[in-house]
């Protein structure tokens, strides 16, 4: 599933470099067999972001884009359209992407994190829980609701200092990297996907991938 993302991630137009990185001599291995490139990194890191810090110290870029192995099907127009605003307003440190939750049983599910973002385009809050809640109709599943889908960009800066940071109370909570940098004070701007994917956080999504591969 590694070597499907590696190689979606090498499709997009912005990255010039691509880069997996791993703490598994197995998928290191995988990766180089498949003519990828990977890197060895730390076993000590709780979290994705804090392992491409590790990168981030040995290859220096402007921005970097962490892409994590559960995103086998991530298009390589949502990684442009995620690096683009970077690109475009220097003073944005941190990016992510969402898109709109339709589905009840979606908007329930612990399994997919939400997001609501304010007027500016930046997040105010991540949860597994469903937010923002209809207070008045419980059932229904508001306009505002959108998925988070697990793909970042940071300022090269902002990743070295984002990683010296302690984990927060929230983040140790949910189980949610990101909410390390809102509790901290900084900003993170929620980008539009412009081609979401699935992501393979359970058992059943796997089955599901693998059925759409074989699709394929």
């Amino acid at each position: 599933m590694v070597v499907r993302v590696w190689r979606q991630a090498a499709k997009a137009s912005i990255p010039n470099r691509v880069i997996v990185a791993t703490d598994h001599d197995r998928i290191f291995a995988a990766v180089k067999q498949a003519g990828g490139d990977a890197m060895m990194t730390s076993t000590a890191h709780q979290s994705g972001t804090d392992r491409i810090a590790e990168v981030a110290h040995a290859v220096e870029a402007e921005i970097y884009l962490n892409v994590q192995g559960d995103l086998p099907f991530i298009a390589p127009a949502d990684l442009d359209a995620l690096a683009r605003p970077m690109l475009d307003d220097r003073s944005i440190a941190m990016a992510t992407l969402a898109t709109p939750i339709i589905d009840h049983a979606e908007f329930r599910n612990p399994n997919v994190v939400k997001v609501v973002q304010g007027a500016s385009g930046n997040a105010l809050y991540f949860s597994r829980a469903p937010i923002p809640f209809p207070r008045d109709d419980a059932e229904s599943v508001p306009s505002a609701a959108l998925r988070h889908i697990g793909v970042y960009a940071y300022r090269r800066n902002f990743l070295l200092e984002f990683a010296e940071l302690p984990q927060g109370v929230l983040e140790r909570i949910e189980k949610l990297e990101q909410l390390r940098a809102l509790e901290n004070g900084y900003t993170i701007r929620v980008v539009p996907s412009v081609a979401p994917s699935l992501e393979i956080d359970t058992a059943e999504e796997l089955t599901r991938a693998r059925e759409l591969v074989g699709r394929g």
